[in-house]
C-alpha cells in the first residue's frame, strides 16, 4: 500500500481523540507516514506497520457532514498498543465532503 505524510488535521483529531479517553498522545506515538484506505474516498487513513494485528477500539465518536449524512469515526489500536486507523464510515457510504474539526464530533 502507498504511503504519504500525515496531514496536519488527520494527527491533530487523532491528539483530540485519545485526549477524549484521557490519554497522553505522547503514549501513542503517531506515525508520520500513513496508508489511504478505499482510494481516499472516505478518509480513512492506516497508522500501523504492515504487519500489524488490530487489538480493539479507543474512541468511537459521531460527526455529521455537511450533507447532513452521519459518519461514524473511529480510532483503533494494534496488539503493541499503538495507533492502528482512523475510519470514517459514512452511513451512505459516500465520500466525506468536510473533515471534522474537534469540536464537530459528537461523543457517544
Amino acid at each position: 500500500m502507498e504511503k504519504r505524510n500525515i496531514k496536519q488535521e488527520e494527527k491533530d483529531l487523532i491528539i483530540f481523540l485519545l485526549s477524549l479517553k484521557n490519554l497522553n498522545h505522547a503514549d501513542f506515538p503517531i506515525n508520520q507516514e500513513v496508508s489511504d484506505y478505499e482510494g481516499a474516498v472516505m478518509r480513512s487513513i492506516g497508522l500501523g506497520k504492515e504487519d500489524s494485528i488490530y487489538a480493539g477500539d479507543i474512541i468511537q465518536v459521531k460527526y455529521i457532514d455537511s450533507d447532513e449524512i452521519p459518519v461514524i469515526i473511529t480510532l483503533t489500536k494494534d496488539h503493541e498498543g499503538n495507533v492502528l486507523d482512523l475510519d470514517f464510515w459514512k452511513e451512505d457510504f459516500s465520500t466525506l465532503i468536510k473533515y471534522p474539526k474537534p469540536n464537530d464530533l459528537i461523543v457517544v
